[in-house]
């Protein structure tokens, strides 16, 4: 049986914003959510950095009842926190405005996207008396983060830090991660499994002297947690930015001019193994952020989907090639400003 909607009852529909960098595993976490809603309705908006919707077509591929197709919303090629007037306001009110109203929504920000100019948007007249920002959830990669991933010198930041803590960011990964922890209700340290109780202890200490406010951090494995944990923080976030910092907070505007993708077409491929493998090597050798993507494998009727984080890399079958679909490899590549496109994409098709 499902809940009755809030849109039905003259309440507001509450708003869970998941952010987090790139392959901290949002996805993963949001199907988790999915499978275990309980008859909860939810609807999802989801941003990619880029124009190719990987994020997307994995949640649409679950064929969850708690979440059909049609209450599946991909806004790609574009970060929301910059298209809000034009994409993310008028998305909302398609949601609201169905005649099965979700009882909650999911926003699914890009990996590269700064959610305190998201969480601003709510304040917004015309979407302010019907929706209320539940929480904004932050998940972190614990692997990554253990790695120094967001600094180009960890421990040379953390004694210039201790010299003077006023000291500006220059690193735009570590910027755009810290805005993510600075604005949240919630911080899940995902992958926690792959490291030890000391290194977790560590990543806990950095969170908690990033944080300047008392946010709960939670470990997970493959994001699996209670969805309750997640749906029904009540924090009324759009009532609180000012507790929230940024490292943005004096610019009118932002870009994402510090980051770059592009989508290499692949032909079918004969040992995934292998070119994951290679995938691997080359991520570190160009200094690759993300990849991710669905490759065809000769001679099999499913798709594979490959991701990876830095260096590290995971595979699956996720569905069966559907009857007349193009059976056409495409991974999404992103990383920093100047990354040698020609290269890599050499790299990836040698």
């Amino acid at each position: 049986m499902n809940t009755p909607s809030p849109a039905n009852l003259g309440e507001k529909t509450p708003i869970t914003i998941v952010t987090g960098f790139l392959g901290a595993g949002k996805t993963t976490l949001i199907r988790h959510v999915l499978e275990h809603a309980n008859g909860r309705r939810l609807a999802l908006i989801i941003n990619e950095f880029g124009d190719v919707g990987v994020d997307g077509e994995i949640l649409r591929s679950c064929g969850i009842e708690s979440c059909r197709e049609e209450n599946i919303v991909e806004l790609a090629n574009g970060c929301l926190c910059c298209t809000v007037a034009d994409d993310f306001i008028p998305a909302i009110e398609a949601l609201l405005g169905r005649n099965e109203a979700p009882d909650h929504i999911i926003v699914e920000t890009s990996g590269l996207a700064l959610p305190k100019p998201l969480l601003k948007a709510f304040d917004w007249p015309p979407i302010r008396s019907r929706v209320t920002v539940d929480g904004v959830v932050a998940v972190a990669d614990a692997a990554a983060v253990a790695a120094g991933r967001f600094a180009d010198d960890p421990e040379k930041l953390a004694r210039q830090r201790e010299a003077d803590p006023s000291l500006e960011h220059d690193n735009p990964l570590e910027e755009v991660y810290e805005d993510q922890l600075l604005c949240a209700d919630l911080i899940i340290l995902n992958k926690a499994d792959l490291l030890d109780r000391s290194t977790l202890a560590r990543v806990h200490g950095d969170i908690a002297a990033t944080v300047p406010r008392a946010v709960k951090v939670v470990e997970t494995r493959e994001g699996r947690i209670e969805p309750a944990v997640l749906l029904g923080i009540a924090a009324a976030a759009e009532d609180d930015v000012a507790a929230r910092p940024s490292h943005h907070d004096a610019e009118e505007e932002h870009d994402h001019d510090d980051f770059e993708s592009f989508v290499v077409e692949l032909p079918a491929i004969d040992d995934p193994a292998s070119f994951v493998a290679k995938l691997a090597r080359l991520a570190g050798t160009h200094d690759v952020l993300r990849m991710k993507g669905f490759l065809e494998v000769t001679g099999k009727p499913m798709r594979l989907l490959v991701q990876g984080v830095g260096q590290r890399f995971r595979q699956q079958f996720d569905r069966a090639w559907a009857r007349g679909e193009a059976r056409r490899g495409r991974l999404v590549v992103i990383g920093e400003k100047g990354i040698d496109r020609a290269a890599v994409t050499a790299a990836i098709m040698a």
